[in-house]
């Protein structure tokens, strides 16, 4: 990396939330006072992006400085624990390294459908009329081992003045695998990328979004608030590329992970990193425990 590119990075680095980086590390927001923080390292006042250590006497400024006190580490360590865990939303492949995994999604069997319906409606409780729709336009299909395929799509694409509002579904970037058979699994297809789209169910151009940690989750939220887009962020991650253009448009998001110390922690860095973004906690612990228990 050369002198300005690494520049760039450091700076960006630096300007992350400090929630963020308190939330990385296992820190807990005080109960009654927003500001404090409770750590390894002992409370921490945090007013923007400066913060303090009044039991050591010490403080600083950024997210840089933070992680160098929290993890009592020099500022080339920090630089590197910051850039393993909030990577740039949109990386580039330096020239000497090999292309990432071509796409490879599984290939449809028509026989095995019937097999994926029944434990989505049977096991699931998931409404077969919600199905359908997602079955006839190919987003959803059964492959030669009987796993239901949910395909992330490339956002949607604005529409010609002449067409309206809304949008046109962009290409197929990658695909949720979830095994219907005895034995319970989920998974990737080769070469899918999370960061460039994602399984959705609902109106494109709707003002509300959910997000969830799984397809099966995001076809249930939308069962349960129709009137929203559902999105399925194929696991609980706070920053996915193409969240801030859908917050650019004015659509308000509402994160929906699972109601477990992993969806929390995810869901509070994630309004850390854009404020804007509410909670929306499933009262079971996923959303489609609820649609079990009222179905």
């Amino acid at each position: 990396m050369t002198f300005v590119p690494r520049r760039a990075e450091t700076n960006r680095l630096r300007e992350m939330p400090l929630h963020a980086v308190l939330l990385a590390v296992g820190a807990q927001a005080d109960a009654s006072d927003p500001a404090k923080w409770h750590t390894a390292q002992g409370v921490l006042s945090v007013n923007g992006a400066k913060f303090i250590n009044w039991r050591k006497g010490r403080g600083g400024g950024g997210a840089i400085d933070l992680a160098m006190h929290l993890n009592a580490m020099d500022f080339r360590s920090a630089i590197q624990w910051l850039a393993l865990r909030f990577p740039p939303a949109k990386a580039t492949r330096p020239a000497d390294q090999p292309s990432r995994q071509s796409l490879t999604l599984p290939t449809p069997d028509v026989g095995q459908l019937c097999r994926v319906k029944r434990y989505l409606i049977e096991q699931r409780r998931i409404p077969d009329t919600l199905l359908e729709p997602l079955i006839q336009t190919g987003r959803l299909y059964a492959d030669a081992r009987a796993n239901a395929v949910f395909l992330l799509l490339g956002p949607a694409r604005p529409r010609s003045r002449s067409e309206g509002a809304g949008g046109k579904e962009g290409r197929a970037v990658g695909a949720e695998l979830r095994g219907t058979s005895g034995h319970s699994w989920r998974g990737l297809a080769p070469g899918s990328s999370k960061d460039l789209g994602y399984f959705s169910v609902g109106a494109a151009h709707a003002r509300e979004a959910v997000l969830c940690e799984s397809a099966i989750d995001a076809i249930s939220c939308h069962a349960l608030y129709p009137e929203r887009l559902c999105i399925s962020t194929a696991g609980a991650r706070p920053n996915p590329a193409w969240l801030p253009p859908m917050l650019a448009q004015g659509c308000h998001i509402y994160c929906g992970f699972d109601a477990d110390p992993t969806g929390d922690q995810m869901a509070q860095a994630m309004s850390a990193l854009h404020p804007t973004v509410q909670r929306l906690r499933p009262p079971l612990h996923d959303w489609n425990d609820i649609l079990q228990a009222f179905a």
